[in-house]
C-alpha cells in the first residue's frame, strides 16, 4: 500500500496529479499551517514570452490553517485570472474543450481557498482519469505533528510505504519510518516535454497548460511521466 500526502494547491502543476497517480492512497494535507509564498493559493501559466504567476489574495491572520483560510475580494482577481488564461491559451488547440468548466469554478465566489482548490482538483483529476483514494488530514482526527504526523497517518491507513516529495530529505526523519517498518521513497518528477502553443517548452507551469495543449492525450502523457526511480 503506497500512501502520499500534500497540500491542495490552487491550479497544481502536472507533478501534483503523477504524485495522485503514483500512490495508492492520497491524502490531502489540509489542516496545516498556511504558509504565505506557497503554492497553497498560486500557480503559474505560460505565456506568450515566459510565465506569469496567479495569486488567490487571501486573509491570512498568525497560525490559521490552511483549511480555515478565507479569500479576498477587495480585488478582482476572479476576472483578471479568467482574462489572463483565457488572453495566453484561447488559440490552444482544446481551450474550448476545457475552458468551459474552468471558467464556471473561477467564476464562483468562494468563501474558503481550499474549497475553490478542492473544486478545481476534482475537475482536473476527473479529466484525468485518476481514480486513486483520497482522503483529508483533517477528517483523520491525528494530532502529532511534523514527521510523526507523516507517520500517524501512513499508519491509519496501513501504508507500507511513504510516497514523499524530493524536499522531504530535508526535513523527514526516516528513522521512525524504519522503526515502524514503513519505507520512505522520495520522489523526483521529471516533466515529460509536450507541444505548447508558444514557443519552446517550459516546464513546471499548471495542469491547464498540459490539457489546453494536448487534450485527452494528456492522460498518456501523465502516465509516462517519470516521478520515482
Amino acid at each position: 500500500m503506497r500512501v502520499s500526502i500534500r497540500q491542495p494547491g490552487y491550479l497544481p502543476h502536472m507533478g501534483f496529479f503523477k504524485k495522485m497517480q503514483s500512490c495508492d492512497k492520497f491524502v490531502f494535507l489540509d489542516d496545516v499551517q498556511y504558509e504565505r509564498s506557497d503554492w497553497d493559493n498560486r500557480n503559474k501559466i505560460r505565456t506568450y514570452e515566459e510565465t506569469i504567476w496567479l495569486t488567490v489574495p487571501v486573509y491570512n491572520k498568525l497560525g490559521q490553517k490552511l483549511n480555515e483560510v478565507r479569500i479576498s475580494y477587495e480585488t478582482n482577481w476572479s476576472s483578471k485570472h479568467r482574462k489572463a488564461i483565457e488572453l495566453n491559451y484561447r488559440k490552444a488547440p482544446y481551450f474550448e474543450k476545457y475552458w468551459k468548466e474552468i471558467d464556471k469554478i473561477l467564476e464562483k465566489k468562494w468563501e474558503k481557498l481550499i474549497d475553490l482548490n478542492f473544486a478545481l482538483i476534482n475537475y482536473f483529476t476527473s479529466e484525468l482519469d485518476i481514480s486513486t483514494e483520497t482522503f483529508r488530514s483533517s477528517q483523520m482526527k491525528i494530532n502529532s505533528t511534523s514527521s510523526q504526523r507523516l507517520l500517524d497517518i501512513c499508519k491509519q491507513l496501513n501504508a507500507a510505504t511513504y510516497i514523499s516529495g524530493e524536499l522531504g530529505k530535508d526535513y523527514l526523519d526516516e528513522r521512525i519510518f524504519n522503526d515502524s517498518k514503513i519505507k520512505v521513497v522520495y520522489e523526483k518528477f521529471q516533466t515529460p516535454a509536450y507541444n505548447q502553443v508558444h514557443g519552446e517548452f517550459i516546464p513546471n507551469v499548471s495542469i491547464i497548460d498540459l490539457l489546453f495543449n494536448e487534450g485527452e492525450k494528456s492522460k498518456t502523457i501523465l502516465e509516462s511521466a517519470t516521478n520515482i526511480s
